[in-house]
Formats: C-alpha cells, structure tokens, sequence
C-alpha cells in the first residue's frame, strides 16, 4: 500500500521539449551555494561516532542528571568494580573512578566499547591512569566478545604508587583483523600484588588510526565520506545541544579545551552525558583537515526549558563569546590567544561567520531575541570583529546592519518542492545560510514533532530529489543564500533519537552508509558557479526545475537540474549563450529504481550515477531527457 501512495497526483509532461535559453551575462556575481557539515551531539554522532574513541563511558562522567554509572563496564574473574568518588581524585573534571577488586590472581575490567570495536591489523594506541600501590604489570588486550580469541595484547610495567595517580601508555597491534566487531577492551593486573587487592581506574582510552593521524583525533571513514562530497563550511557546536536543557547545561567552550583530565563532560539534550573529547580545538582541526570554513555558533542566553537571561545580566554572556572568538583568532599577545597557544596551537585561526544561538524562533524564545538578545552579541561581535558576518538564529527578525539569518526546514517532499521560489523574497544584504534541511517525512502524511520514530529511518529517494529541488531554488538565489547542510548530519545505528540523517554508521566502518542525500550533494557540491546566469524558456517550472550559471575557474557553463512527479521523460533542448555548436559537455544523471529506496548500513547504494558526453548540434543546442525523480548536472569542457 505504501508504494502507491508516494506521489501527490502526478504532473504532466509536455511531449515538446523544455527549451532553455542561458544568457551570457546579467546574473549574481557569487561563490555558488555551499554546501557544508553541521556538527551536532545527537545519535552519538561524536561521542561513539565521529570521535575516534573506541572506550565508552572511559572516565566515568556523569552529574545530576545522568548520574555517573558502570554502563559497558564488566568485571573479570569475579573482580568487584564501584564507582568511588575519592577525597584525591584524578581532577576536579573527573572526580568519579572505578575500583577494581580482585580477592586473589588476575583481576580486572572489560569494556564492551560502542555497541562493538573493530580490530584490524592496524596500531592502536592507549592509556588509563592508576591510583594505589602495586608491583606488578597490567595486560591490556583486545579480544573477541564470543569466542574469547586475543587479537592484540600488551604487558605495560607499573608505575602506580600509593596516593598518586599515574598514566600508564601502551600500543595494540593486532596480528589479524576480527571477523566483526563484537569485540571488548580489558585491562588485567595480579590483585595479590596490591596493598588490598585493589585499584582505583579513571580515564581509560583507546584509539585506532585516526584521520591525518591526529592525537584525540576524528574517525577515518566518516572524516573520508565528509572529504569526498567536497564540502565548504562546518557549522558547530551544533543545534539543541549549544543551548542546552537549563541555562547552566548549556555548551562552555572553556570546558571542552585543554588536557582530558581537565574536560568534566556535560549533559546533552539528547538523553546521554557528553566527554568533551570533542572540543572546541577538535572542532577546528576538524575544519583544517577538510579546509572548511567554520561557522562558529554562539550561546545567545537562552535554554530548551524557555529560561532567558535577563537584559541586565547578559553581558557576561556576550563577554564570554567576545572571549572564546579571542581564543581562536586573538594573537598570542592576547590572554586567551596565549592559552590557544599554550595548547598547541600558536596561529590564529580565521573566523568570518558567527552565529548567535541555535532556533530562537521555537520554545518562546523569540521576544527576548527579538527585543535585546541577539542585538547585543550583534553590536559587540561588529564594534570588535568588523568583518564578522553575525548569523541569527532564525529569519524571524528584522535583521539590524549586515547581520543574516538561519533558515532551518524539516518538511515532506511535496512540500519542500512548492517552496522552489522561497529564497526570492530575500535580500542580498542579509545573507541566510541553510543550516538545517531534511525531507522527513512521507508524502501525505502528518509530521509529529517529538517522536522521531514517526519519520524515515535513513533518507529515501524522492525525499533527496525535492531536497534537489529546493537547493536549486536556493543556487538561483546564491547571492542571497551562504550554504546549505543536512541536518542532523550522524547517526550511530545501535543507538540513536532522530532520523533520517546524512551518514549512518555502527561500530563497523566497512558498514557506513552514505545516503541517497549524499549523493545529492555530491553532485552539486563539485560543480560550483562562480556567477549564476539569467534563463529564459517556453515552459514554467515544473516538473522540470533547473539552474544555470558559469564556473569562470574553469570557463565552463554549468547546467543544474532535477525532475520531480513527472508522467514520462523529460526532452531538453538547451543553449548557452556563445558556446557554439561542436561544443562537448559531460551530462551526469542520478536514479533511483525505488522512489522509497534507502541507502542502509552495511547495504548497497542504491543511487544509480551515469555520466555521458553530450554534444551541442546546430545553434549550440543541447538535446538529452531527464527521467522522472532524477537529479542531473551539465557542465560544458
């Protein structure tokens, strides 16, 4: 039944072709519309995702709303494990640890790391931190969950002594790869060696290769599908979780910088507690190794539970915004240039765009915002930070100076589609960037806000192909229009709270799965203008809707398309103004056999790419058809 109602009454297509005329000049002057990443602590897409540790719960974080617990931990051979807050714990980040209690011989923990851990022949690099006196050596191993065969283990020489706590390093190299990923992470010592038989354990780590090999460093295989659909900004820390549930939850930059032992994690709004591990630093190594733009947002005072900060008492806030910005760009003249410094990092990094909140629009938060909010962290970014653009949080604002906007839709198809001319109403003197954008849910049907079990687990077909359509809308508009992410971007497969999202994965990186929006963006990613160009046409839009421009960096002229609820194919005929007959260009088409197919992990892709060379005939003409529910890009050689 569900196959037959996908589409809303079909449009016809006209049996002539869609004839299309692309002026020469006389278009917008701009980069192209960007397409980007949007960073968000949801699905575990950071901690037991993107975040390249393989140890869950590690350091035992937790507060008063997730409490700090033993979840993924195991004792060995009868060992006693209890969390113990001590009167000298590792730091005041991390006060809680594990006592481990063996009553004689080996003792020890496991860790069933995120839902599994991968091993292959690779080097992986760990440590944790012992209290208490103990002569001996620790085993460090990785082992399988179902057979017990070791694939990797290490003998490390103890340097614990009574009363202090000491960091202990070691490698795994495993000497063949497991058949899959149900696999732990122990650590063994000789109880009998120990004052009481026991010893207290914090912060316990383990990390495979990383992507460009950086310590605390990001997962290779998601880093590698963000590189190859060649994106242009990153926006972080993220949505819901920047504000946080309570004012005091929100997200503290200061937190998440420096040494681990000094990171105390926090309460997401996404039903878990947060390491930290992926931290303000991180985020912007993040930027560097896939040379994006970042899009820093700001916390702007307010919470999920509806509490805003007074007008009296919000200049601490902006202050502390004015200060994190010094921290990324200041010179190490500067107090907190100099403690980016002290952490590594001595140059300045380049920030053009800061966004102030995350939906300030929802949850009554829009008449503080509107009233004195964002105004303040406005004027006080511009008086310090001239060539900033200021980002609101919503286009629900009369936008004061050059500030922008961020326009976020969750919708169905059908209705992504009817805003193809959204973007028309703009004005290119208050920017707005895409920041969230997803179809959700099937035609037809109710979209129902707090349960994300009622929308599509991955992203299907003929939700990307309108998604097209309305990013089409927004490239006609790219003077206007900064970029564009899906949103949410992650989603751990064992455990996540919405769907759809633009990558899934699990503990297998072999099984991660780029969705069908991916390819979207793929493709109209690599093909950026440099200048879009007027058109002209016998036939209005639909079901036929398209873009034209002009890529000076390559002087080629770039065609944008996609076809939605058409009857039968649709014939083009189309010219480019001075490009003459002879002319080859390379046609690229996206198909689908299943409107409702899914890209699913550990699955195969079902988007089907075909790339053809299409020559222009007399007057320059180029003649092909686009199929119903395609996506396509013509871009002349």
């Amino acid at each position: 039944m569900l196959r037959k109602r996908f589409l809303l009454p079909l449009l016809a297509a006209c049996g002539a072709a869609v004839e299309i005329s692309v002026a020469s000049s006389g278009g917008n002057a701009t980069s192209g519309l960007q397409y980007g990443i949007m960073e968000e602590e949801i699905n575990y897409c950071g901690d037991g995702g993107l975040y390249a540790e393989l140890i869950r719960n590690r350091a035992f974080q937790g507060g008063e709303k997730y409490p700090s617990n033993l979840d993924a931990w195991i004792p060995i051979d009868g060992s006693a494990l209890s969390l113990k807050n001590l009167s000298q714990p590792l730091s005041s980040a991390l006060p809680t640890s594990v006592n481990v209690k063996g009553t004689a011989g080996k003792a020890g923990l496991t860790n069933l790391g995120w839902w599994g851990i991968d091993v292959r022949e690779q080097t992986y690099t760990g440590s944790f931190y012992v209290k208490g006196a103990y002569n001996g050596t620790f085993t460090a191993s990785l082992q399988s969950n179902k057979t017990g065969e070791v694939y990797a283990s290490a003998v490390i020489v103890s340097k614990s002594a009574r009363g202090e706590w000491t960091q202990h390093n070691f490698t795994l190299t495993p000497t063949k790869a497991a058949s899959n990923t149900q696999n732990t992470f122990s650590i063994t010592f000789d109880a009998s060696n120990t004052v009481d038989g026991s010893l207290d354990f914090n912060l316990i780590s383990l990390f495979p290769p990383t992507y460009n090999d950086r310590p605390n460093g990001l997962r290779r295989d998601l880093m590698q599908a963000m590189a190859d659909f060649g994106p242009k900004f990153l926006r972080f820390p993220g949505g819901n979780n920047l504000e946080g549930d309570t004012l005091d939850g929100r997200w503290k930059w200061n937190e998440t910088i420096g040494p681990l032992k000094d990171r105390p994690g926090r309460a997401t709004t996404w039903s878990y507690q947060e390491t930290h591990g992926l931290g303000l630093v991180e985020y912007m190594e993040w930027c560097e190794d896939l040379g994006v733009e970042p899009i820093l947002a700001v916390w702007g005072g307010f919470a999920l539970n509806g509490d805003a900060i007074p007008e009296s008492e919000l200049g601490t806030y902006v202050q502390d915004a004015l200060d994190e910005l010094e921290f990324l760009t200041g010179s190490v003249d500067t107090e907190y240039g100099a403690l980016r410094a002290s952490l590594g990092h001595p140059d300045p990094w380049t920030v053009k765009y800061v966004e102030v909140g995350n939906e300030d629009n929802l949850n009554d938060g829009l008449d503080s915002y509107k009233s004195y909010r964002f105004q303040a962290f406005y004027d006080a970014i511009k008086e310090k930070y001239p060539d900033i653009t200021v980002l609101a949080s919503t286009v629900e604002i009369d936008f004061p100076g050059d500030a922008g906007g961020d326009y976020h839709l969750y919708d169905t198809p059908d209705n992504f589609v009817e805003k193809f001319n959204y973007f028309d109403q703009y004005s290119p003197d208050h920017p707005i960037l895409l920041g969230e954008i997803a179809a959700i849910q099937l035609n037809g049907r109710e979209i129902v806000w707090g349960n994300s079990s009622h929308f599509s687990q991955y992203p299907w077909w003929i939700g990307s192909v309108a998604e097209g359509v309305f990013l089409i809308g927004a490239e006609r508009n790219a003077d206007k229009v900064l970029g564009t992410t899906y949103a949410p971007f992650m989603m751990n497969l064992d455990n996540y709270q919405w769907s759809p999202t633009f990558l899934a994965f699990n503990s297998n990186p072999d099984e991660t799965a780029r969705s069908t929006s991916w390819y979207l963006y793929d493709l109209f990613s690599h093909n950026s203008f440099t200048h879009t160009l007027p058109t002209t046409s016998n036939s209005s839009f639909g079901p036929l809707y398209y873009v034209a421009g002009v890529d000076n960096t390559s002087n080629s002229h770039i065609f944008k398309a996609a076809v939605y609820n058409s009857t039968a194919d649709v014939p083009v005929s189309l010219t480019f103004d001075g490009v003459k007959a002879g002319t080859s260009a390379s046609l690229t088409v996206l198909t689908a056999a299943d409107p409702l197919g899914m890209n699913e992990v550990g699955a195969a892709n079902i988007v089907d790419k075909k790339t053809s060379t299409v020559t222009a005939g007399v007057n320059g003409v180029f003649d092909f058809s686009l199929p119903n529910l395609s996506v396509a890009v013509l871009k002349t050689e």
